[in-house]
């Protein structure tokens, strides 16, 4: 019994902060779910059987709403859903913005062992964003994230990638990140030319930048999504320290393969939690 969905982009991306309402004929609301991070929803709430409308929202898409009939098994199973973009090629309003790091995510893949991959992520990070008014090129962004907030899920090994071998976070405890830049590279895609602070070393490093939406939230606010990819060389940075194994295969990658998710609010500040 209960409901089940899974909400998408048009390019097949989970929608993880999506929201599901169903409402009966009356107008009446009967149930309300949240996606989980793969964009699943499952609630087990059980539904008499009639029609029922279901509306999909989420922060920077347009709603999508759609019929559903449960039968006398009390399930609603909604399939996927898609959900468009909105936004197309405009920008946010201009004006200050500030990163949220409780919705966003910054995180990074590398090779292991040749075969296999390991995932890791930052968990303490913040950063603001300024939307030129006149100038779309002119707009600036700066993020600091904290390097010995690094989780890959292995105790042992992110105490090895905060050592000297790698981040050195004694040494160099911030990661910093500050646009020079803007260019546009598509209808809703920028590249955003930046300065990299990483280990002691400053590099010249491209974002490639998808500008997801803008919308309310529930708090009153206004927000703004996006998702930017970047590739790293760790030798770039000088972190050369590798164990090759027997086979000629180093254990880990060289290549960094970084993923950013950002949530921004509108405004100099986060809201009052």
């Amino acid at each position: 019994m209960g409901l089940t969905a899974k909400i998408r982009t048009r390019d097949g991306w989970a929608v993880s902060h999506a929201v599901v309402t169903v409402t009966d004929m009356t107008g009446t609301q009967v149930l309300r779910a949240e996606a989980d991070a793969e964009g699943a929803v499952r609630d087990t709430t059980e539904l008499a059987p009639g029609a029922y409308t279901v509306i999909v929202t989420a922060v920077g898409y347009a709603p999508a709403a759609s019929s559903a009939i449960v039968t006398a098994s009390g399930r609603a199973e909604i399939g996927a859903v898609t959900l468009a973009r909105q936004g197309g090629t405009e920008l946010p309003p201009p004006g200050p913005w500030t990163i949220d790091p409780a919705h966003s995510s910054v995180a990074a893949v590398a090779q292991h062992l040749g075969i296999s991959s390991v995932h890791g992520r930052f968990t303490d990070f913040g950063g603001t964003i300024e939307i030129a008014p006149d100038d779309v090129a002119k707009s600036r962004v700066e993020a600091v994230i904290k390097a010995g907030s690094i989780d890959t899920g292995n105790g042992m090994r992110d105490t090895h990638l905060r050592s000297g071998d790698f981040l050195d976070v004694e040494a160099h405890p911030e990661i910093t990140y500050r646009s020079t830049g803007l260019t546009q590279a598509g209808p809703d895609r920028w590249t955003v030319h930046g300065e990299l602070s990483l280990h002691g070393v400053v590099r010249q490093v491209d974002l490639d930048l998808a500008y997801l939406g803008t919308g309310a939230d529930p708090w009153g606010g206004t927000r703004a999504a996006f998702r930017a990819t970047a590739e790293l060389h760790r030798e770039d940075f000088a972190m050369n320290y590798n164990q090759v194994l027997q086979a000629g295969i180093a254990a880990i990658g060289t290549t960094l393969k970084v993923q950013l998710d950002i949530q921004a609010v509108q405004g100099d500040s986060l809201p009052a939690a």
